[in-house]
């Protein structure tokens, strides 16, 4: 997914049935310039990501109903959110979260600083696929 980044802010898309998480990456993200939509659940997530293609999502590993696992499973067998960047975000170790097909992780607790790297990372990887 290419993008104009002077003319489009990117899109990250923030799944985690956490209010405050959703409320934080909100603010961390739309400073650094994204436009942010968020979900609470699995399933509005998908229902979001299907109808706005995010260029990223940040999804929550323990979701009630459709957990973070099957919404990145989901995400990459669709053809209109199989080339999203996908992070995970979790308070378990990469070694717990067994073999997901994402291109980060965000722990939990995390900084404003790991969220900015997660956006440099972001915009690094943008720019060389132009």
């Amino acid at each position: 997914m290419v993008m104009d980044v002077e003319r489009d802010p990117p899109h990250v898309l923030v799944i985690d049935d956490d209010q405050d998480v959703r409320a934080l990456l909100t603010r961390h993200l739309g400073a650094l310039g994204y436009r942010v939509s968020t979900a609470a659940s699995g399933e509005k997530g998908l229902d979001l990501a299907f109808a706005d293609p995010p260029d990223m999502a940040i999804v929550d590993v323990m979701l009630p109903g459709i957990d973070g696992r099957e919404v990145i499973r989901r995400m990459r067998a669709d053809e209109r959110t199989k080339r999203c960047r996908l992070v995970v975000t979790s308070v378990l170790d990469r070694e717990d979260l067994g073999e997901l097909p994402t291109d980060g992780l965000l722990a939990k607790p995390f900084r404003q600083a790991a969220v900015a790297r997660l956006v440099a990372s972001h915009r690094s990887s943008a720019s060389q696929e132009e």
